[in-house]
């Protein structure tokens, strides 16, 4: 059992969802029907004017026909008989009073004694004008509605005025008649809204799975704060393929515009292969596209309600950065593999020689040294002569020795010429000719001694300015045309497929790097193409060419 420490507090329960619309539904009843007694009663008083004033006034018009009450009021002498035709009048129609007055307006009849000689309250009577008239007013503190009927002689000279009042029950009296109705209409209204607000909290509640507002709220306060928060991309389409949720690094990664949700994915241009993706086309866990400049990694889950289809949620990471440094690794692999290549041929070559040395043949030690050597000034002269770029040219003539340990050629077109370049463009330039040389190796692996890989340089004038055009050929079988697209987008293998279709990351990282430059990179059968221009656009702020 619990203790309650000092200072503890207890906090209310909050309401439910039923409750509050129970609340909000009586307090609704409570107001229309408080409208409704209102104009009701209004309505009522305004039916009681227009009724009651015409009763009065019909008893008012027949005393004022009387001959007896115009003898009256023109004889001093019988005047008596006003009040018992007033008395009579009153007692017939049931009305509070009835009272006859002068011209003067001072009553010469009255239920009260009290009253007789008192002037009558016009209120707005037209009556002094020889005009029938019907309407409120008040004497004593009492409010009273009134008929007056002006009396005629023969000769149209006003004599006097009938009044018939009766009494104007209070508004409270009319209010408290009306209230067992109104507590009737009251309490079916209750009923009926207790019943209707229990049965809309359950159908919100198994639609919004059993949870509270509240309960609501936090959850979607959460949930944003973990949207923006993470740093891997979160994208969720609806059954039609509209956009229901994108988070910060999913805009980011995929270019999307702010107002990309509740946009169709063919609105938002995506390509074709992610495309794909997001609908759930292509199939399987991690799968790769390439966007631009970014390599990405997808993950969909699909949603299901109720046995249907519902849409998707998929989730994003950026594996650009990754994948550079796994082609680093794959690039100091094959630097290793050169170095242990090159290692080898010297180590044949000392063979050679230690045998000749031993045999005493030291005039053919001599040619074989000279030999060897020659060889190699050649190699090495035949490409620093088409290209100037130091790197590029390491890079050449190490590839060169690989090709030959692999048993392949490894040869520069004759046409090749590349002068000096920028540091950057010769960064690119080493990472994008490493990988296709060492793809075309790849194709070309185990094919024996007539296997070749041709390697073209040259420098163009292209659409921005010049440019370097890269063309890498091998006697391999090349690439199939429905794939020469995919094989820029998949794999993470430096592996020769069985089909000999086969390409690694180095071409992703290829395309990567090209684009990034404002460039290209395409195949076409056994020959792959890369156009890098000599400014990077990234520099000139032009942005990567999609």
């Amino acid at each position: 059992m619990g203790v309650r420490t000092p200072g503890a507090r207890f906090s209310l329960p909050r309401p439910t969802l039923a409750g509050q619309f129970l609340v909000l539904q009586l307090g609704l009843i409570v107001v229309v029907l408080a409208v409704i007694a209102a104009v009701s009663v209004a309505q009522a008083d305004q039916e009681f004017r227009r009724s009651e004033g015409g009763r009065l006034l019909n008893v008012a018009e027949a005393v004022a026909s009387q001959e007896a009450v115009r003898v009256g009021l023109t004889d001093v002498a019988r005047r008596g008989i006003l009040q018992a035709t007033a008395e009579h009048a009153r007692g017939v129609s049931g009305a509070s009073s009835v009272e006859i007055a002068g011209p003067d307006l001072r009553a010469l009849t009255a239920a009260d004694p009290r009253r007789v000689g008192r002037e009558l309250p016009l209120g707005g009577s037209n009556v002094l004008d020889g005009r029938s008239w019907t309407g409120t007013t008040t004497a004593d503190g009492a409010t009273s509605l009134v008929a007056h009927v002006p009396v005629f002689a023969e000769t149209g000279s006003l004599l006097g005025v009938v009044a018939v009042a009766s009494e104007a029950k209070p508004l409270a009296e009319r209010v408290a008649a009306a209230a067992p109705d109104l507590l009737l209409y009251l309490s079916v209204a209750s009923a009926l809204g207790a019943a209707g607000s229990y049965l809309l909290a359950r159908r919100i509640k198994r639609q919004t799975l059993g949870l509270e507002p509240g309960e609501i709220t936090s959850l979607v306060e959460h949930r944003e704060a973990m949207l923006h928060g993470i740093k891997e991309g979160l994208l969720g389409l609806d059954g039609h393929g509209r956009v229901t949720l994108a988070n910060d690094s999913a805009r980011d990664l995929l270019r999307l515009p702010r107002q990309a949700t509740g946009r169709a994915l063919a609105e938002l241009l995506v390509e074709p292969r992610l495309h794909d993706v997001l609908a759930g086309r292509v199939s399987g866990r991690d799968q790769v596209v390439f966007t631009g400049e970014r390599i990405l990694t997808l993950n969909r889950m699909p949603l299901v309600t109720g046995g249907q289809p519902a849409g998707s949620v998929t989730t994003m990471r950026d594996l650009t950065e990754l994948a550079s440094l796994q082609h680093q690794l794959e690039t100091t692999r094959s630097v290793t593999d050169t170095l242990r290549a090159q290692a080898h041929q010297f180590s044949n070559h000392l063979h050679v020689i230690a045998g000749l040395v031993e045999l005493a043949e030291y005039p053919e030690v001599l040619r074989y040294i000279r030999g060897v050597g020659g060889a190699h000034a050649e190699r090495t002269s035949g490409v620093l002569t088409k290209v100037a770029d130091p790197s590029l040219a390491a890079l050449l003539i190490a590839k060169s020795s690989l090709a030959a340990e692999q048993g392949a050629t490894l040869r520069i077109t004759e046409r090749s010429s590349l002068g000096p370049v920028p540091e950057t463009l010769s960064a690119d330039l080493v990472t994008v000719t490493g990988n296709l040389v060492d793809n075309a190796l790849d194709a070309v692996r185990g094919s024996g001694p007539s296997a070749w890989v041709e390697v073209d340089l040259t420098v163009r004038d292209g659409a921005g300015g010049p440019e370097v055009a890269l063309v890498v050929t091998d006697s391999g079988p090349g690439v199939a045309p429905e794939l020469a697209e995919e094989v820029f987008r998949h794999g993470f293998t430096t592996k020769v497929a069985a089909d000999g279709s086969g390409r690694g990351l180095g071409l992703a990282i290829t395309r990567l790097v090209c684009a990034r430059r404002g460039g290209e990179a395409t195949v076409e059968g056994a020959a792959f193409r890369a156009r890098l221009p000599w400014q990077d656009a990234r520099r000139n702020g032009a942005g990567a060419a999609r």
